[in-house]
């Protein structure tokens, strides 16, 4: 049984990029512990993430802590990394003759910062040589995106955070957190922890960590993201191709690591747990890239999934909880979390120490009100989802 707790000023739940990133932040200034309930930090989304860096990408919110992160990306601070962490990876948005009101709707959804271009199916198919002219009848051009080293800025901000006191324990479930004045006693399977402020950056598992702190209900959904790798055309020169995805989100694939990456770009409501790939998902990629290229899939050597959790807005909840005092959430990050670590990082240290927030993240329009816990309410009982056209689709509540 755990003995005797061990005193932080403050302890983070949760050792994805989430949670290395604000206590990277937050150990400039205070003890911090860091928990991880796998083996490695990073284990699970931020593991088996398709690390783009790309601004147009997601809601308003996203967009500002997106563009707020970039100066840190394209120069991190001095003992992070020695790797450069973007690599020019341009989106090429497709669409079949069916699809043209949609792709109306995704260029008039960027905004003028944005430099999207459209092509024609020619320009498209020199691009990428493999897609088929009937699923380019109309493409748009996004020149700014990045492909980001996930690996190397989960390690830099571990390598920070270890420089400046920071305390990593893994293997570490919390199993119990009880208020204890003046602050927090957190259990784990290994040990006790005595904190006074509790950061809940649990992922896919906030909800589950609240409920032990009696926080908040935000009605957290945990969304199934499957991907595959297969191999490329043999002969082709592939590297430099875009991320290639389908307006209405019906596939994505990108070159990774001498193959190229695929997926569905499924969401599928699902209970925190180790995701995996179901072979429906998997047939469902194949069929669409095929029908859209002229690639044939003989075999996929590798498949995985991972857990993109939302909130009914989309937007990220960062923040004190409105329940319990001293238990600040960092969750909701969906599938932004790797691409907005820096700023939400840089915010989410300042709002846990009541500091200012920094002068540069604020000029790109970041508005802590936009993602603050109690802006939430109880929604209804159907997911939402949206795509790049704002259309809003519903997702099954339950799978298993």
């Amino acid at each position: 049984m755990p003995g005797s707790p061990v005193s932080y000023d403050i302890v983070v739940i949760g050792a994805g990029i989430a949670g290395t990133s604000i206590a990277s932040f937050l150990s400039r200034h205070a003890s911090v512990c860091l928990l991880e309930m796998e083996s490695q930090p990073g284990y699970h989304s931020t593991g088996r993430s398709a690390a783009l860096f790309a601004e147009p990408y997601g809601n308003a919110v996203v967009r500002s802590l997106t563009r707020a992160s970039r100066a840190f990306f394209e120069e991190p601070p001095a003992g992070f990394t020695s790797v450069k962490l973007l690599k020019p990876r341009p989106v090429l948005i497709t669409a079949r003759s069916e699809q043209a009101q949609a792709m109306e709707h995704f260029i008039a959804s960027i905004d003028a910062i944005d430099s999207v271009v459209p092509q024609s199916a020619a320009a498209a198919m020199a691009m990428c040589p493999i897609l088929r002219p009937e699923s380019v009848a109309r493409a748009a051009f996004i020149g700014s995106p990045s492909d980001i080293d996930v690996h190397e800025l989960q390690q830099g901000f571990l390598r920070i955070f270890k420089s400046q006191g920071g305390s990593v324990t893994t293997a570490a479930q919390v199993i119990g957190i009880e208020r204890n004045s003046p602050g927090w006693v957190v259990t784990t399977t290994r040990d006790r922890i005595r904190a006074g402020i509790v950061v809940n950056a649990a992922g896919a598992w906030a909800g589950e960590v609240a409920k032990l702190a009696g926080a908040q209900d935000i009605e957290l959904r945990p969304l199934k993201r499957t991907a595959c790798l297969i191999a490329p055309p043999e002969g082709t020169s592939f590297d430099t191709w875009p991320l290639v995805m389908n307006v209405e989100e019906e596939f994505y694939f990108k070159p990774e690591a001498g193959m190229l990456l695929l997926s569905p770009v499924d969401e599928t409501l699902t209970e925190p747990c180790d995701a995996q790939p179901e072979e429906l998902d998997i047939a469902i990629a194949i069929d669409r890239l095929e029908r859209a290229t002229t690639l044939q899939v003989r075999r996929v050597p590798q498949r995985w999934a991972g857990l993109r959790s939302f909130v009914a807005d989309r937007s990220p909840v960062v923040g004190f909880d409105r329940l319990q005092p001293d238990f600040f959430w960092v969750a909701a990050l969906g599938g932004y979390g790797v691409q907005t670590a820096p700023a939400v990082g840089s915010v989410a240290a300042s709002l846990v120490l009541r500091e200012a927030i920094d002068e540069r993240v604020l000029a790109f329009g970041v508005e802590t009100k936009s993602f603050a816990p109690d802006r939430l309410i109880r929604s209804s009982s159907v997911g939402r989802s949206i795509n790049y056209d704002g259309a809003v689709r519903a997702t099954p509540t339950c799978v298993r």
